[in-house]
């Protein structure tokens, strides 16, 4: 079934609209959310929130790529398991790790709890990550955005593990860079 078609179901409150999305996309949900978490108990649960949270949301939105509106969904409910389920244990897998990479990037005096900061934020690195090479921005988006193992990531393209960690160091100095040139740090 067409992505319009699936949304239009949701604008209907269609019950089929969930079955249909789950068809199409439910694998792919599972993936992110599992490799997030890491247990197919939790990933399980992100996905059933992700369904929760598309039907609620909706009635007011029209998405236009419903692949990467499901996919934000799932990676939002993901980290927000992980976090519950360690907040006493920082760093102690992937995900803790990647963020903590990334909070080098960020000013501690940025409230980012504003909804207005953060979709700025995240225009700001969706527009530094468009303007990478294609091996650099699949090395940035599978770490960060996935939060893929450096090994998994060097497995995957073909590269040493040494080279993925300085082309992630290179790449936070950039962003680092681009965040100071917006006056965010």
């Amino acid at each position: 079934m067409e992505d319009s078609a699936i949304v239009d179901l949701y604008w209907q409150r269609s019950d089929r609209a969930i079955s249909e999305t789950e068809k199409k996309y439910g694998a792919y949900c599972h993936r992110l959310a599992y490799s997030i978490c890491g247990s197919e108990q939790d990933a399980e649960e992100c996905v059933n929130d992700t369904w929760l949270r598309a039907w609620n949301a909706m009635p007011t939105e029209r998405p236009r790529i419903l692949s990467a509106f499901l996919g934000c969904l799932t990676r939002n409910a993901a980290i927000g398991r992980y976090r519950e389920k360690h907040r006493r244990k920082r760093g102690g897998g992937e995900t803790a790790l990647a963020l903590d990479e990334l909070s080098e990037c960020l000013s501690d005096g940025t409230d980012l709890e504003d909804e207005i900061q953060k979709k700025e934020l995240a225009r700001l690195i969706g527009t530094f990550a468009a303007e990478l090479k294609e091996t650099e921005r699949l090395v940035f988006t599978a770490r960060y955005y996935y939060l893929t193992p450096v090994k998994q990531i060097a497995a995957c393209l073909g590269l040493s593990e040494s080279k993925v960690k300085s082309m992630l160091f290179r790449l936070r100095g950039r962003l680092r860079g681009q965040l100071e040139k917006e006056g965010w740090l």
